[in-house]
């Protein structure tokens, strides 16, 4: 059955290739522009203003690796003192390491749900499900999200570059078989073990941090990429290729043959000679260089906006030095943008990067290196005692030696014992005071500390810890917010747009199973794709919603109590909100399983189900069935063509038990609007009273961690003391 659904979609793609919107699509932007003159000119006189710009910023990238060098506790330059003792306090990198740990679980809720969609209609299930496994592949928790946070509080810049991967692995299988003659099988013959290779595609979406000194956006003043776009400047990425992946890249038409032929002979020669060069080690250029020991090729990936043919368009052109033009395309992507999501930390009024939030505790890092290392070579002193005698009274000073069981022989009045000031103890209180300055700026609180040393005699109460929790959930939510809102919510759309360009239905089938299939059935045209639906980041606003799923519990006990005459004109639907909280508590890959939407689940006719069960192929009955009908057309076909199989009968049989069911949930939604159900009277009955919420019974233990007390709910009263 693979092997047919294979050949199919390889005889569909070819016929889609063969038609001209889709070939004069990709011959345009296939198309390479550096035969033409005007283009060329053009791309040089770009890369003079990309060279300027990343010898502008050379002062910004050599600040942050003094900032790296901070969090990695290398002790530099700017030490002021110098001794015997070499200690780094790893205060900055214990404040960016409670940083990174907060937010990265602040964006990944634990209930596993990461993507909400806005949509005109039905949310389309399945399309979430694919978002959630491309983050899955991703890596986003993992590799992606630590290495991000740690980039933007060292370099006040979070940026990321999106890329479609596209790889294949060739598997071997045992399978049965049986013997062929002419590939036709041999009835009768016992099967064989037989050994099947096949090839497995696999393609999803990669997601690489940049480091901030590789990337250029000019102007320098603008408030975004597609501002910088607009205004006729550029976005620029170094990348740093081998001699295998320009030959790869050759391959693969991305850059053109003659000029990628002249780059690996260029480096060639730098291998050769490996002359060092200053000005190539101290500003980030085009061109080959060494770097450990191997030759590399420094290549700038510029997008920018060129008139071509009379029209101003979105290229992308790779520059290997300064006179070299490897490639000039048309924007690859079909969405016509720029694959690299960058925002500060920080926005800075009139400039696009943001501050390194190390910056300003960069002078208390240093403070406390100085403070801990004179104190420790004073400790060094204070440890061992100083010997004072008189050498005149004690001529035998020479023996006084320090040892077990030693015997001075001297007067014990003209010796004495002095100690050395325990200058270390003031050392550490002004390291105690440099920490204290560096959380407060970078906004730790100690519900972000692993492990919290509290003064003996100051235990806080569960009240003060609950209220620091809290105090750290709203306030890493805020902080968070600029990673959704420039990073995670356009990934998310970058996601979509790369797989409506590049995934193939019959691999996400094979690879995905029954959700691809669905995936295919929710296939979005181009041109809706940023109207239809609109995806965001859910996992930051996760924390902020649990005190609003605790009020949304409270009004759905009130509103299923509001008779239908108080609102005339309206119709009260709960669906969509109680499938909201069924999702929040459950996730997404668990809420479809337990709130299922029967919409959804194929309604065959009843005749077409006669065929199957004739066929002796047992089918289940679907909640829409219309029952009567369906048993009136099963008992036709059992009278005139019997039932050899038994499946017919069977299958009667469930109708009957459907329609027993559906007749006991009718009368219990008549007897709960009577007021008579159960659960409606007595002690313990089963639904809460009319705006009440879920709550267990009292002196029977503590509610979970993490819940939020009644008094502290938004516009709730404080219960009266008793007494």
């Amino acid at each position: 059955m693979a092997e047919k659904e294979d050949i199919r979609t390889e005889a569909s793609d070819e016929d889609r290739m063969q038609t001209p919107a889709m070939r004069r699509l990709l011959s345009s932007r296939d198309k390479e522009l550096i035969g033409d003159q005007d283009v060329l000119d053009a791309c040089l006189d770009i890369y003079k203003d990309i060279e300027k710009g990343f010898s502008d910023q050379w002062e910004r990238s050599n600040n942050a690796l003094d900032y790296w060098d901070i969090y990695h506790c290398n002790l530099g330059s700017k030490q002021f003192y110098s001794g015997n003792s070499k200690i780094f306090v790893p205060i900055v990198h214990d404040a960016i390491k409670a940083r990174t740990t907060r937010f990265v679980n602040q964006i990944f809720p634990a209930s596993g749900k990461h993507v909400e969609v806005t949509a005109s209609e039905e949310k389309p299930q399945a399309l979430m499900s694919l978002l959630e496994f491309y983050i899955r592949k991703a890596k986003l928790r993992t590799k992606v999200m630590p290495a991000l946070v740690k980039n933007g509080d060292c370099e006040g810049q979070y940026t990321i570059l999106i890329e479609w991967v596209k790889n294949e692995r060739h598997v071997a299988m045992r399978v049965k078989s049986k013997p062929k003659v002419d590939n036709i099988e041999l009835e009768g013959d016992e099967e064989f073990d037989d050994i099947k290779e096949e090839t497995i595609t696999h393609q999803y979406p990669v997601v690489e941090v940049l480091p901030d000194a590789d990337v250029l956006v000019l102007p320098n003043t603008s408030d975004s990429i597609e501002a910088a776009l607009d205004a006729g400047g550029s976005v620029t990425v170094i990348r740093r290729w081998t001699k295998a992946k320009i030959r790869q890249l050759i391959r693969d038409e991305e850059i053109d043959k003659d000029e990628g032929t002249a780059l690996l002979e260029e480096m060639s020669n730098k291998e050769k000679g490996r002359i060092p060069d200053k000005k190539s080690a101290m500003v980030d250029a085009a061109g080959s260089r060494m770097e450990g020991g191997k030759s590399i090729a420094l290549v700038y990936m510029t997008w920018t906006k060129i008139k071509i043919e009379g029209e101003r368009r979105i290229v992308r052109i790779f520059f290997g030095g300064p006179d070299q033009v490897l490639s000039c395309k048309r924007n690859p992507y079909w969405c016509d943008k720029v694959p690299v999501l960058s925002g500060p930390v920080e926005k800075t009024e009139g400039s696009f990067k943001g501050v390194p939030p190390v910056k300003f505790v960069e002078t208390y890092q240093y403070a406390a290196n100085d403070a801990v290392n004179e104190g420790m070579d004073a400790a060094a002193y204070a440890l061992m005692p100083i010997v004072m005698t008189d050498p005149m009274k004690n001529p035998r000073v020479g023996s006084m030696i320090l040892n077990v069981a030693a015997i001075w022989q001297t007067n014990p009045n003209d010796t004495k014992f002095a100690e050395f000031p325990p200058l270390w103890k003031d050392a550490f209180t002004i390291v105690g005071s440099c920490k204290d300055q560096v959380f407060q700026t970078l906004g730790i609180n100690p519900a972000m500390m692993p492990q919290q040393v509290t003064a003996p005699g100051k235990k806080p109460n569960q009240a003060q810890i609950a209220n620091e929790q809290m105090v750290d959930i709203l306030t890493t939510a805020d902080a968070v917010t600029t990673l959704e809102g420039e990073i995670l919510t356009p990934m998310l759309q970058w996601f979509i747009w790369l797989d409506h360009q590049y995934r193939d239905a019959a691999i996400t089938i094979r690879a995905f199973g029954e959700m691809g299939i669905d995936a295919e059935m929710e296939r979005i045209e181009p041109v809706q794709m940023d109207r239809r639906f609109e995806f965001r980041w859910f996992g930051v606003e996760a924390a902020r919603s649990a005190q609003q799923i605790q009020m949304q519990i409270a009004m759905l006990n009130v509103l299923r109590n509001i008779p239908p005459q108080s609102y005339p004109g309206y119709q009260l639907d709960l669906t969509l909100p109680i499938s909201q909280l069924v999702e929040n508590t459950f996730g997404p890959r668990i809420a479809p399983k337990v709130f299922k939407d029967i919409r959804k689940q194929l309604s065959l006719e009843a005749e077409f189900e006669n065929q199957l069960l004739e066929s002796g192929i047992d089918m289940p009955v679907h909640p829409m069935d219309e029952d009567q009908q369906h048993m009136q057309v099963h008992a036709k076909a059992l009278q005139e063509n019997g039932d050899m199989h038994g499946t017919i009968r069977e299958h009667m049989m469930r109708h009957t038990a459907q329609m027993q069911l559906k007749q006991q949930a009718m009368m219990q939604q008549q007897m709960a609007a009577l007021g008579q159900g159960p659960g409606q009277q007595g002690p313990g009955g089963g639904q809460p009273r009319s705006g009440a919420a879920t709550q267990g019974p009292r002196g029977a233990g503590q509610g979970p961690a993490g819940r939020i007390h009644q008094d502290r709910l938004a516009l709730a009263q404080p219960r009266a003391a008793r007494g």
